[in-house]
């Protein structure tokens, strides 16, 4: 459509040209006193222009359709895009499982959130673990002070008998400590998982 407008503004321009040249022929024809002649050659101006009128008109026709087919293809590409997102939007929707797939994981979500309160809240009345040892340790350090006042008295056992049943040494060393305060927490973490 567009090389049409292209050549119907190369034939106005034709037209224009021809119609300027009739009137420069007829005005030679009256200077030489050819009135018919002038008068032929006014006719074929005014004919060109009624042409050069016609011409307008169809261009006038093209260049409307022309925008209309222009703003026709943007709106196809708009509709186009229009469609692509759509179908991302579904299919991102899709995925998350729609309204009651994100209702459903918010519910979840709090009620992880409420356990994990349920948790904190039963653990916060607790000592921390590395209390309790604090505390343990101390107990071992009273029982080994108290060992060694009593091993400093005459005829003091080292050990306590209960019925048959006798209590274990108070270990004495660094290591001992160590390797005893890990099978505390080894406990305590068996006992918490069990609960």
């Amino acid at each position: 459509m567009k090389n049409q407008r292209d050549k119907l503004r190369q034939y106005q321009k034709r037209i224009t040209v021809i119609t300027s040249r009739e009137t420069e022929i007829a005005r030679e024809c009256l200077a030489k006193g050819d009135k018919p002649k002038a008068l032929l050659a006014l006719r074929r101006k005014k004919y060109q222009e009624s042409l050069l009128s016609k011409t307008d008109a169809q261009l006038e026709q093209l260049e409307q359709l022309t925008s209309s087919v222009e703003f026709a293809l943007v709106q196809k590409d708009v509709l186009f895009g229009l469609q692509q997102g759509t179908q991302v939007l579904n299919m991102i929707h899709k995925e998350m499982g729609g309204l009651e797939g994100v209702e459903k994981m918010m519910a979840d979500t709090e009620d992880a959130r409420r356990y994990q309160e349920e948790i904190s809240e039963a653990l916060a009345g607790q000592m921390s673990n590395e209390d309790e040892d604090e505390v343990e340790d101390e107990l071992e350090a009273m029982e080994r002070e108290l060992a060694g006042v009593a091993s400093a008295l005459p005829d003091a056992p080292n050990k306590t008998v209960l019925g048959e049943a006798t209590l274990p040494d108070v270990p004495q060393t660094e290591l001992e400590r160590s390797q005893k305060q890990k099978e505390r927490a080894k406990q305590r973490r068996i006992a918490l998982e069990a609960a």
